[in-house]
């Protein structure tokens, strides 16, 4: 096993080098671009040098005037050793911009998750162990309502019932007008508060597929010739199901829980947008829409770092959920 994941762990960096390189290029090719504008703006002021002279000061300054391989190897240097630039279009340090924002994202995405896995899976037991009845027809038309449905219409109909007509809830930001008059208390629920519906919206958008999934899977697993071989020896149908079944069902499970990993810290720009939260999501939009590009290789990168890592999580999960798996 250790010698298994230094291979993977190697071979992961060398991935992550490609990776980077195909990122960088697709930043420099940007339509948008944060040193036209400014460019542009510092032009048009009173006695100011001309745009093309502009152009060439800024792209000097930033390293844009190298080609694509000494530019990234350029920046590839200086993010190694930890010279992460300041973001062009927040006018701060990429790392401070990325922690003020990373935080609500993670909350969001963590307790979503967690959400996610305890009505999906057993719902998706209930509806695998009752086929064709009025359960599995009822758990597998709500996991279909959800997978097709957009996020977009779920979250603007949380806000039509429980924010306009019911008014238990504020319609956008992530804390309330006498915010600043609040204890820390009052504080914590405010702001938790304004997370309910954005936390409801990323729930239900998702736990239909899991939710099909594990139903697909606890089918298959319950059809099998040594779950038929454990009933005949007369144990318990709560046995058979939750000690044999369920255990093998979790195999294939393993593989999206753990690759749901950098999804827990990527944002949803959609969601973060429609409630106007100052999420990683929709300030990573905002900066590639600007062509900020130390903010995007930064948040980018750190994605494919997840990526890479939850890869390596799933392999060593499927050897501690099952036994007969064993990596040499």
């Amino acid at each position: 096993m250790r010698n298994y994941i230094i291979k993977r762990i190697l071979l992961s960096i060398l991935i992550l080098f490609c990776v980077t390189f195909v990122l960088y290029v697709l930043m420099r090719s940007l339509p948008a671009s944060f040193v036209e504008t400014m460019a542009m703006q510092l032009a048009q002021a009173p006695g100011a040098k001309p745009y093309e002279e502009w152009i060439a000061q800024l792209n000097a300054s930033y390293g844009l005037d190298l080609g694509i391989v000494p530019g990234y190897l350029k920046w590839l240097g200086e993010f190694v050793t930890g010279q992460f630039g300041d973001s062009w279009k927040w006018n701060v340090p990429v790392v401070e911009e990325f922690k003020s924002s990373i935080g609500l994202s993670a909350v969001m995405g963590i307790i979503a998750f967690v959400l996610e896995l305890i009505i999906a899976i057993p719902l998706g037991v209930i509806a695998a162990t009752k086929q064709y009845s009025r359960a599995d027809y009822a758990i597998t038309a709500g996991a279909l309502v959800g997978i097709s449905l957009p996020t977009f219409f779920f979250a603007t109909l949380l806000k039509l019932v429980f924010s306009v007509k019911l008014g238990w809830f504020d319609l956008y930001g992530l804390v309330g007008r006498d915010y600043a008059q609040l204890d820390a208390m009052g504080q914590f629920l405010d702001k938790a508060n304004h997370l309910v519906l954005p936390i409801a919206t990323l729930v239900i958008v998702s736990v239909g597929s899991l939710m099909r999934y594990t139903r697909t899977n606890m089918l298959e697993v319950l059809n099998a010739d040594y779950i038929r071989t454990a009933r005949a020896k007369g144990l318990s149908e709560h046995t058979v199901i939750y000690k044999h079944a369920f255990r093998n069902t979790l195999i294939p499970l393993v593989t999206i829980i753990g690759g749901s990993l950098p999804g827990l810290f990527s944002g949803a720009l959609i969601t973060e947008t429609l409630f106007s939260l100052p999420g990683i999501g929709y300030n990573s939009y905002q900066s590639m829409v600007a062509g900020d590009i130390p903010f995007t290789m930064f948040y980018l990168t750190f994605i494919a770092v997840l990526t890479l890592a939850s890869n390596l999580l799933s392999d060593i999960l499927y050897a501690v959920v099952d036994p007969r798996v064993r990596i040499s």
